[in-house]
């Protein structure tokens, strides 16, 4: 006579053994793995290593080094004063690019398999940002070894804290690389982010100084997102201190892309 072990009601040896595992993932699914997988396809990427390492600094060779001979009224060199704005292009150009290749992304159909895998959406947008983020730092440090090749000398602290300033405040542009990057077809997204970027760097003050503009003009550039950039990351050469309309320019434009972004993530996925 054999005897056989009782078995739950409803639930079977093979269940138990086939039954998925549905814990979620720690940390809601992100990986540094995956991170590292996701800046070496950024960092493999010619063109925007191009658009992003190589033109700021050749601009700067072109517009900052003719300037060498000149000194701003505090009499720093306006070669710095170059160099740092052309670094916070190269910034939010390099981040503005890694949010917008989510087009790319939805394009392909990868938005709908992150949807079939315990990713949590908020891994998936901390990935992308701290890819941009990255880039944007590499994107600074660059700009400001060809300044410093080039001949561009200020104290250690201007190089330190605008380097920061530059790379922080370009956090606002990986944010409105996303929101564009789900806005926008992939086909379109970067006729779209090129042009929109130039214009905002002339109006914010980065190819030109604000004073030079028109009046009117020069109002409307205390609005743009660029503006709030720029004037903190020049403020430590300057000397002008920190802005208070420059920080509440750099915080409301990043509720406004971040938030912007996280609805149309939203929205997106939800078709999925």
């Amino acid at each position: 006579m054999t005897t056989s072990t009782p078995v739950r009601a409803g639930a079977t040896e093979p269940d138990r053994a086939t039954e998925p595992d549905r814990r979620l993932p720690a940390l809601g699914g992100f990986a540094p793995a995956a991170l590292l997988i996701e800046l070496r396809r950024v960092l493999r990427n010619r063109r925007t290593l191009a658009f992003t390492l190589i033109m700021p600094g050749v601009f700067f060779l072109i517009f900052g080094l003719p300037q060498g001979g000149q000194s701003l009224d505090n009499g720093r060199p306006v070669t710095a004063y170059v160099m740092i704005s052309l670094a916070v292009y190269a910034a939010m150009v390099a981040t503005t690019s890694v949010g917008g290749a989510v087009a790319t992304e939805r394009a392909l159909g990868w938005s709908r398999q992150l949807r079939l895998t315990p990713l949590r959406p908020a891994a998936y947008v901390a990935t992308k940002l701290i890819t941009a983020m990255s880039l944007g730092l590499l994107a600074v440090a660059v700009e400001f070894l060809v300044g410093a090749v080039a001949g561009v000398r200020v104290p250690a602290y201007v190089w330190l804290l605008s380097g920061l300033a530059a790379w922080l405040g370009s956090l606002v542009f990986a944010a409105f690389g996303l929101f564009v990057g789900y806005l926008a077809p992939a086909e379109n997204v970067m006729q779209i982010i090129g042009p929109v970027l130039a214009v905002l760097a002339m109006f914010g003050g980065l190819f030109v100084p604000v004073e030079v503009l028109p009046d009117v003009l020069q109002q409307v550039a205390k609005f743009t997102p660029v503006y709030g950039m720029g004037v903190l990351a020049r403020a430590p050469l300057t000397g002008d201190g920190v802005s208070m309309a420059a920080v509440v320019n750099l915080v409301v434009w990043a509720l406004v892309f971040g938030v912007g972004a996280a609805r149309l993530f939203r929205r997106d996925t939800a078709r999925v």
